[in-house]
């Protein structure tokens, strides 16, 4: 704020000149464009919070006695109450709590001061305007919405302001803000049962206006906000009941329930109409009725009939329209999606007031439309199916039981099931009712348990021009997906069909070769589906070790070949582009074979199906990519992720490739290259501890100072993306020493000569007092706390113990003093913790010799008074 460094003088030039401004606005022969006006407000606003307790308490009124009924003064007048509304009310504003405090302040003198003037002024401005000018009456019908949620409501809610709010309801041009108002007036926080009585006394008024006749109106913008009205009826309604309910006022809380009840024709009506936007907008009031029914000991006929209502309300509603376009999804698609999830919502909190009925309506919809799929248009057969597949999580089992324990609900879901799989509905020539069969299927794979008989069926779906093989892209993808998760969860009984599978899908594993124009069925992403699918059939299979090493071999070794070829090719490539397409090919095949391993576990590991020779024979395939001059970053990447794979996999038989795979992704590498390629040390250093000891403190001092040349490279100033990839390189660095200090091998440090161990332990140093990073602070307190631990004590190594009092124990304190550390913020508190713990490791090492110290020698050194260090 600028403004508080200027003299009296200046900041009434300002007052003044602003007044001056609002003046000419109404002699202007042209009125100023309409973003000038805003912004003038904005002024205006900031300058009522600067001032309005200080300076010009007569704020409002010196402006409305400029403006008067002129209507560009007055266009002025409601710009700047809304600008002053949004300064102090605004939630989507975060206000500091000292702006909070003032805002309080701001509001309560206010209401001392001047707003039953400014409600006056609103009422004299709406009279004045309403049949002759449009615009500013619902410019004011705006400012009274705002303002009603803070001031005090019996100054809105009389008999001459709502008559006129009435009044603009059947006024064509005035009617949506006249709601919006109501809409306001209604949410506002009042006594049960008072609120009670104003929504019971605006309804009546309502109703013999003839507003609750929807059928009669063809206005869907007027009928959403209308909507929206009603929904905040039913909201504060229902509020209403609860409060009263908790606080044991049964006489009142029961006329308040057939307040809301006598709405709920009207909600219904809102709930089906034909637009979405005028359904979703009473979905609230819907949701929080049938919570009330959920709560109620038993139901009324009545009450049993609305659930039904919803329900069949709800069955329409979720069904697509004729426009809807599938293959080109835009925003309105995206609407009904959202729109779609609320309806979802609506389903579940039916499923918890009446299962049996929920699961009745859907049974007797799903039967019926299924027996004549060839002849229902497409969005009824999809609906049918989508219910089926909402019941699954509105009807909530443990671990997918669906077709065991309650009897009639399994034999219900069984029996749709059946049907669903026998009916020839998957052959339907719609995508949105193919993809709803097989996520369907998917869901309840339980069933296939239950009656095996029909896996077949289903395989065979999935395999065909119905699923992998369909016309729509946006089919294939999905099933890819889809189809490795039916085949993991079916898991033992996929046996008899495991080679026919396996032939089935051989063309869709091909790598596509890197020519343009070549259109294969699947996507690379797609494709690494059906690679984990071929894998977890093998794996899973009762095949001997034998046999699956066979079919392991068959998977693999067409991607072995390609990859040698390939990557010749890469060799001899010249055109840039033409690289680029190699690269990918290569980094796919490697991709598609790390995949495949996904399919071992603890219990079926590599070594127990026979599979280790095969990987091997992969790593020694794709490992020469490593030396390839061209695409490095994207073969590097690729060759990384199957080592992260194998050391899982293989473990130990890795290890004779690590050295050498290190060794060349260590070559001219960039930061990013280095930070992906530490994770991978990390993870072989984490899981063979010392058996990894000797190439570790082989390649401990390459690896460092790979990473100290990168981050020495100097970089522009305001180079955003640099500065953060050299952070993240700090963090991995100080992530490398915490991995190698904290698997017990201090060895791989102290073997590297004194003058490299010490310039480690300064980078140390460094990082937990000089960088304002609280996740690097942290692991380097760590990494210091871990060598006090294992060289701290009398048998440590020589010079370390002065190493701890000239540079640890400062840096405890120097760290935490720093202006950069921020204890507001959580990873800088966990920073504070790792440093509180190195303190207490180097009092246990070095005992009353350490406490000497820091009484002594090194406070005394800060200038700590002498009766603080006792």
């Amino acid at each position: 704020f600028r403004y508080s460094e200027l003299t009296e003088v200046q900041q009434q030039l300002i007052r003044e000149t602003l007044v001056t401004w609002l003046q000419a606005q109404m002699l202007n022969p042209q009125p100023e464009k309409t973003f000038i006006r805003n912004k003038a407000a904005q002024v205006f606003a900031l300058l009522f919070v600067t001032e309005y307790l200080t300076k010009w308490p007569k704020f409002f009124f010196d402006i409305l006695s400029v403006v008067d009924l002129n209507p560009r003064g007055v266009d002025m007048y409601l710009r700047i109450l809304m600008a002053v509304d949004a300064e102090l009310v605004d939630r989507d504003v975060v206000h500091t709590s000292e702006e909070a405090r003032r805002n309080t302040l701001l509001k309560d003198t206010m209401r001392e001061q001047c707003v039953p003037s400014l409600v006056e002024s609103w009422y004299q401005i709406l009279q004045n305007y309403q049949y002759n000018n449009s615009e500013l009456t619902c410019q004011c019908l705006e400012v009274v919405g705002a303002y009603v949620s803070w001031i005090d409501l019996s100054l809105i809610a009389n008999e001459r302001f709502i008559n006129m709010l009435l009044g603009h309801m059947s006024v064509e041009v005035l009617r949506e803000e006249a709601c919006d108002c109501l809409f306001e007036i209604v949410n506002k926080g009042m006594d049960p049962i008072d609120k009670t009585k104003l929504v019971e006394s605006l309804c009546q008024v309502l109703q013999s206006a003839g507003l609750f006749s929807i059928d009669q109106e063809d206005d869907v913008d007027f009928l959403a906000r209308f909507s929206k009205l009603v929904n905040g009826m039913g909201q504060a309604l229902i509020a209403s009941w609860t409060k009263l309910v908790k606080n044991g006022d049964i006489k009142s809380a029961q006329d308040t329930l057939q307040a809301i009840e006598a709405k709920v024709a009207l909600m219904l009506q809102l709930l089906i109409h034909d637009d979405d936007d005028i359904s979703s907008n009473i979905i609230g009031f819907c949701y929080d009725y049938l919570h009330i029914l959920k709560q109620l000991s038993a139901l009324s006929d009545q009450q049993k009939a609305n659930v039904e209502a919803i329900m069949l309300a709800v069955m329409k509603k979720l069904t697509y329209d004729e426009e809807y376009n599938f293959e080109n999804e835009g925003e309105d698609e995206a609407m009904f999606v959202e729109y779609r999830k609320q309806l979802k919502l609506l389903l579940d909190r039916l499923a918890q007031v009446s299962p049996e009925l929920l699961l009745a309506s859907v049974r007797r919809v799903f039967n019926t439309t299924l027996q004549n799929w060839q002849t229902t248009r497409f969005m009824e057969v999809e609906v049918a199916i989508r219910l089926l597949y909402m019941l699954a999580e509105a009807l909530p089992v443990s671990h997918g039981a669906h077709f065991s324990g309650d009897v009639t609900k399994a034999t219900a879901l069984q029996d749709m099931m059946r049907t669903l799989v026998t009916s020839g509905v998957s052959a339907y020539q719609h995508t949105s009712v193919t993809l709803e069969f097989f996520e369907t299927v998917v869901r309840y794979e339980k069933f296939f348990a239950v009656e095996p008989q029909h896996i077949p069926t289903v395989l065979m779906a999935f395999l065909d021009h119905r699923g992998l093989r369909h016309t729509s892209p946006k089919v294939r993808s999905r099933t890819a997906y889809l189809f490795s998760r039916f085949v993991k969860s079916l898991n033992k009984q996929m046996n008899p069909f495991i080679e026919d599978v396996l032939n089935r899908i051989q063309d869709l594993l091909e790598l596509s070769p890197p020519e343009n124009g070549y259109q294969a069925l699947l996507s690379s992403d797609d494709q690494l589906f059906i690679y984990e699918t071929a894998g977890v059939l093998i794996v899973n299979s009762e095949y001997s070790a034998e046999r699956k090493q066979v079919l392991m071999r068959n998977l693999l070794t067409p991607l072995m070949e390609k990859f040698k070829v390939l990557l010749e090719k890469l060799m001899m490539a010249q055109d840039e582009d033409r690289q680029m397409a190699l690269a990918d090919c290569l980094n796919h095949a490697v991709g598609f074979a790390s995949r495949t391993s996904k399919a071992f576990s603890n219990k079926q590991t590599v070594k127990q199906c026979g599979c280790s020779e095969v990987y091997l024979d992969c790593l020694q395939t794709f490992l020469p990519a490593l030396s390839c001059p061209l695409q490095k970053e994207v073969l590097r990447s690729g060759v990384r992720t199957f080592l992260h794979r194998m050391i899982i996999c293989l473990e130990e038989e890795v290890l004779p490739f690590i050295p050498s795979a290190s060794e060349h992704m260590l070559k001219d590498c960039e930061a990013k290259d280095l930070q992906e390629f530490i994770p991978l040390i990390n993870q072989i250093t984490a899981k063979f501890k010392t058996q990894v000891s000797p190439f570790l403190q082989q390649m401990f001092m390459p690896l460092l100072h790979a990473i100290f040349e990168v981050l020495l490279l100097p970089a522009e100033e305001n180079d955003q993306s640099a500065a953060l990839e050299k952070q993240m390189l700090r963090r991995s660095y100080f992530a490398f020493l915490q991995t190698v200090t904290g698997s017990g091998m201090s060895e791989v440090i102290a073997n590297q000569g004194a003058q490299n161990v010490e310039r480690v332990l300064f980078t140390v140093i460094q990082g937990a007092v000089d960088y304002p990073d609280p996740i690097a602070q942290k692991t380097c307190f760590i990494i210091l706390s871990k060598l006090v631990e294992l060289w701290g004590g009398k048998d440590g190594p020589v010079g370390f113990a002065d190493f701890v009092y000239k540079h640890i124990v400062p840096a405890c304190f120097l760290a935490p003093l720093k202006q950069t550390f921020d204890l507001a913020d959580a990873q800088t508190v966990l920073a504070l913790s790792e440093c509180a713990v190195t303190l207490k490791t180097i009092h246990l090492k070095r005992g009353p010799e350490c406490i000497q110290y820091l009484q002594q020698e090194y406070l005394p050194s800060l200038q700590v008074a002498p009766e603080i260090i006792q």
